[in-house]
């Protein structure tokens, strides 16, 4: 009997990812970025490649792809778990490749005014959860993958599990979407049972859950808040089951709400949770505090919020400010009157 053949390369980078507990958005990511760096250099195998095309790959993506300092890194790194995990070949010899600068940048943060206007111009289940990115400084994912059982309403908390880098942290559950939320869980209970009747209704659960407790995914506690309008097949295990809002839904409620406000800054979700942590910091809350609740690993991280804080750049009170400038704007709006009199 002939020895099975061994997965191909793209299928042993998933089982490796998997293993390791990578996201899904990751696996995609990682795979994605494998496949082209194959196709650019004509399909030849990783193994008969190294240092020098990684770097024609990634010079490639950066002059002819125009594509940002994170995206080209992304790329490394996808290259790096290649070379480092799939391949198990020496990292040390790839040590010249060089990583993007990523120019810093401060964060777009809407005024509470802003906010206000943006979320008036939205409904339904897109406000709940654009209330909830503000209200709670949620990122986008971590709205999406909000399980029922999540909300503490006698606490007024929000536990957010599996966040960035697979942490949990608790966070404020606002009281003024406290009875929105539950209206909106009772509609989301007549769905699940309905799917339960039809014969479904099993979530997918993380990890080994789902075989430590066969009938968890059927339970109501661990339905997705904000499920999405019908059943899809699971890209893992290919069941069939009702997933989460996609991301696309969401972003593009708040990107026509802040077009019909007027806005004219670069808003998008996660400029919701910029603005919770400078809106925070402005009514006095410790740094620190704010820290926790968004679940930064630095102190450095959560400085950046620090940016628009007493108004003006770092505070600082314009000179021209402490000037009397009234008689001479008159004088010069005085000017421009005998200018636009005069016969020429």
């Amino acid at each position: 009997m002939a020895d099975p053949q061994p997965p191909k390369l793209l299928d042993q980078v998933r089982h490796k990812l998997r293993a390791k507990h990578y996201s899904i958005r990751t696996e995609e990511a990682y795979v994605g970025w494998i496949r082209r760096f194959i196709l650019f250099h004509g399909k030849r195998h990783p193994r008969e490649m190294g240092e020098k095309e990684i770097s024609a790959f990634l010079t490639h993506l950066a002059v002819q792809g125009k594509v940002s300092a994170s995206t080209q890194n992304q790329a490394l790194c996808a290259l790096i778990f290649l070379y480092g995990e799939i391949l198990e070949q020496d990292l040390d010899k790839f040590q010249n490749v060089v990583w993007a600068k990523k120019p810093a940048k401060l964060p777009v943060v809407l005024t509470r005014e802003e906010v206000q206007a943006m979320l008036a111009r939205m409904d339904g289940t897109c406000w709940l959860m654009a209330s909830l990115l503000y209200g709670s400084g949620l990122r986008l994912m971590e709205c999406l993958r909000l399980r029922v059982k999540d909300p503490d309403f006698g606490y007024k908390q929000l536990i957010v599990r599996d966040g960035k880098g697979e942490k949990d942290r608790v966070t404020v559950l606002p009281g003024s979407v406290m009875e929105p939320l539950k209206h909106h869980l009772a509609k989301v209970k007549l769905i699940h049972d309905q799917d339960l009747r039809e014969g479904f209704g099993n979530v997918y659960l993380p990890y080994a859950l789902e075989r430590k407790y066969p009938n968890a995914g059927r339970e109501w506690g661990w339905q997705y808040i904000f499920p999405a309008s019908s059943r899809s097949k699971d890209p893992r295990s290919t069941a069939i089951r009702r997933h989460h809002l996609g991301e696309n839904v969401l972003q593009r409620a708040v990107k026509t709400a802040v077009r019909k406000s007027g806005i004219i800054k670069p808003a998008s979700c996660h400029t919701l949770r910029h603005s919770f942590a400078t809106h925070l910091l402005e009514s006095g809350y410790d740094i620190r505090t704010v820290q926790e609740l968004l679940g930064h690993e630095d102190v450095s991280t959560t400085m950046i919020y620090t940016h628009v804080l007493n108004k003006g750049g770092k505070g600082v009170l314009s000179p021209l400010d402490g000037m009397d400038l009234t008689t001479k704007g008159n004088a010069a709006v005085e000017e421009r009157r005998e200018d636009t009199d005069s016969p020429e």
